[in-house]
């Protein structure tokens, strides 16, 4: 995956099914490895996970890595051990910057499966305190526009250490935004629906990576997520 700009189709991430877990990597991760796709930029891990009711990732440590999970549908009950215990719904945002290192567990509680994205970047700071951030945002409410997820400025709804921004959008068919990356390189993914950006089709589950301006236009309704990373992490 050089190439300034190209596709990764939704075919090319790796796919495990455990008997409480069913995840599609767009990067190696855990028992599923490709050295095609080992990230791009500070962009590490994609994963999108369908947790069973009444299992999850027991606690567990991470350190050195910014950990972003979004919830698609159902709620994940989140236990940290900087003391951090709630709930992260449909709609929910979270950060953790693990820092000089952390543990938590991430669980279903309820009686249906949970939908959620799990998202890592490396950071450009190594060994800083960890930290604890969440925010409520559905870009369906406010469809047809970026929100601004986290960055590195204090207009970010979190911060993240790296510099790099998160935005989503929810795209109603045939309204289009503007992607112009600030940091060097574009990361495009489509959480459902279909998007056009110049002349490629992109998928549920694709993403396109590209350097230049560009308009992505709905082809049906769409979530989307954008990174804007650095040319070089």
């Amino acid at each position: 995956m050089s190439n300034t700009t190209y596709l990764h189709r939704h075919e090319d991430r790796g796919h495990v099914q455990a008997n409480w877990l069913n995840t599609y990597h767009s990067f190696s991760f855990g028992q599923w490895q490709d050295p095609r796709f080992m990230g791009v930029s500070a962009l590490r891990v994609i994963n999108e996970d369908t947790v069973s009711p009444h299992t999850g990732f027991s606690m567990h440590a991470h350190d050195n890595m910014e950990i972003l999970t979004c919830v698609l549908s159902g709620t994940l009950t989140h236990k940290d051990s900087m003391g951090n215990h709630g709930y992260i719904h449909a709609g929910d945002w979270q950060l953790m910057s693990a820092g000089s290192g952390v543990r938590h567990s991430e669980v279903n509680d309820h009686d249906t499966p949970v939908h959620l994205l799990q998202i890592w970047l490396h950071p450009n700071v190594r060994n800083a305190d960890p930290t604890y951030q969440q925010v409520q945002l559905n870009p369906k409410d406010v469809p047809n526009t970026w929100h601004l997820i986290a960055g590195e400025q204090s207009s970010a709804k979190m911060h993240i250490r790296q510099d790099a921004e998160i935005k989503t959008a929810y795209l109603t068919k045939g309204h289009e935004l503007t992607v112009k990356t600030l940091h060097g390189l574009n990361y495009v993914h489509v959480i459902q629906g279909q998007i056009t950006i110049g002349e490629t089709i992109v998928k549920t589950g694709d993403a396109f990576v590209f350097s230049d301006v560009s308009q992505v236009i709905a082809s049906e309704d769409t979530q989307i997520i954008w990174f804007d990373l650095p040319a070089k992490a």
